[in-house]
């Protein structure tokens, strides 16, 4: 589509300001499964969301056909939109900053010198050396996937901004069965670069986490020390991102609300939204507002310094947006972590006298409540006596609040991984939470 002649219909129908946003995705995905390729799919989406103002109020529409001849609907499409809009709310376009972070790392065209042929075979042998680890091991499905993502945002007040990411995915699912207990696991590593992709690291983690939790029964109920693992210290902080929002405050359904300055983690926590991360396709210099993004430390040291905002949110509160409006996910962080230490996890595994160490939450979705910070969680891991593991526990539920246990981390680990929502966080050492087991 032409934008320029986009931009002088807008124009000649009164539309004040407007603003482009285009998207432009390519996926590649494949899995194995007995041997054999089970999926091979190669697709690809091409987005046009446009914004402008007319008579005050914002219109918007989106669209998947992007040639001139749907300029006219596109122009008559905001122009209604903007007649159905009831809100005093103030609109604007945003003009840009003075400034836009150079971003190294962040589109590697080397993943795409390695063949389709070359992946495929890479995921089926990663199937075989998986099963190859342990006899007990019943059924392996590996995955590999990529994509590339190509942003730009244009709009009549002069800014002009482009970004192109890429990334992949290599994970395999395992089932682990010993003729009286079945388990499973899935394990994965994430990068724009093929190099990364260790096939027999991930083939010896994958089967050994399958079959470290056969025979895994209740533990006791009562107080346990706990070890978070850094992918159930993850999946915990994921639904709790949300209290971040300055969305979430200014509705009154953060339970941050009112704590800026305050003390609500450990002296060890420190939460990073972090849009300059290497190697991730949530990096970027802009957000899809077009405002510049910025490393942002929101708890730091334990203490709470902000949130985050989109342009709308940062009006109300007259402060600058912090780059964190995103079309399709409002108030969305980047790359949103809780900052590793130095503490290494073998040591925290000896320093606990009577504990547990989960290593896997089900259920965060429900179970746990981002307004209250409350949660209740079937767990599994393992139970910990004077230092040593003794045997994996399953079938268990540990409960508390997620303020009150960023309060009890008494050691952070240096193992920090993301989910695939970019949410990571590294293993936790919290002094106690409450466990219902037998």
């Amino acid at each position: 589509m032409n934008f320029d002649k986009l931009f002088e219909a807008a124009s000649k129908k009164g539309i004040e300001d407007l603003q482009v946003y285009f998207n432009d995705s390519n996926e590649f995905d494949i899995s194995a499964f007995k041997g054999e390729l089970d999926k091979y799919t190669i697709a690809s989406t091409q987005k046009l969301s446009v914004k402008g103002i007319y008579e005050g109020k914002m219109g918007t529409v989106t669209t998947e056909v992007l040639t001139d001849d749907v300029i006219d609907f596109l122009v008559d499409s905001i122009i209604s939109s903007a007649k159905t809009i009831e809100s005093e709310d103030e609109v604007f376009i945003y003009a840009g900053d003075k400034e836009y972070k150079k971003i190294e790392g962040l589109y590697n065209e080397s993943i795409y010198d390695v063949s389709a042929k070359q992946k495929i075979e890479d995921a089926l042998e990663l199937e075989k050396k998986i099963i190859e680890k342990d006899k007990r091991i019943i059924m392996v499905q590996t995955y590999y996937g990529e994509g590339s993502n190509k942003v730009r945002i244009r709009n009549s007040k002069g800014l002009n901004l482009e970004k192109l990411v890429n990334d992949a995915m290599i994970g395999a699912q395992v089932i682990a069965n010993d003729g009286k207990d079945q388990r499973t696991s899935f394990e994965y590593i994430r990068s724009n670069d093929y190099a990364d992709f260790d096939y027999e690291a991930l083939a010896s983690l994958a089967a050994k986490k399958a079959v470290a939790l056969l025979g895994a029964t209740p533990c006791e109920s009562g107080e346990y020390e706990i070890l978070l693992s850094k992918e159930a210290s993850a999946s915990l902080l994921m639904p709790h991102v949300s209290m971040f929002s300055a969305e979430s405050v200014q509705k009154n359904i953060s339970l941050l609300k009112g704590k800026v300055g305050e003390v609500v983690g450990s002296s060890l926590v420190t939460v990073v939204d972090d849009p300059f991360m290497k190697k991730s396709a949530k990096s970027g210099a802009f957000d899809d507002e077009g405002v510049a993004t910025s490393y942002k430390e929101l708890i730091k040291d334990g203490v709470l310094t902000g949130f985050m905002h989109n342009l709308k949110t940062a009006k109300k509160d007259n402060i600058k947006s912090t780059g964190n409006g995103f079309i399709g996910r409002g108030i969305s962080p980047t790359n949103f972590y809780i900052k590793p230490g130095e503490y290494k996890h073998d040591d925290a595994v000896k320093s606990m006298k009577k504990g547990i160490i989960i290593t896997d939450l089900a259920g965060t979705h429900a179970g746990a409540n981002p307004i209250s910070g409350d949660f209740s969680l079937q767990a599994s891991g393992f139970l910990v006596e004077n230092g040593e593991v003794i045997r994996p526990v399953a079938l268990i539920t540990v409960a508390g609040n997620y303020l009150d246990l960023l309060k009890d981390v008494t050691q952070v680990c240096d193992d920090l991984k993301f989910n695939f929502g970019y949410v990571g966080s590294p293993s936790l050492l919290v002094k106690s939470l409450m466990i219902s087991g037998l």
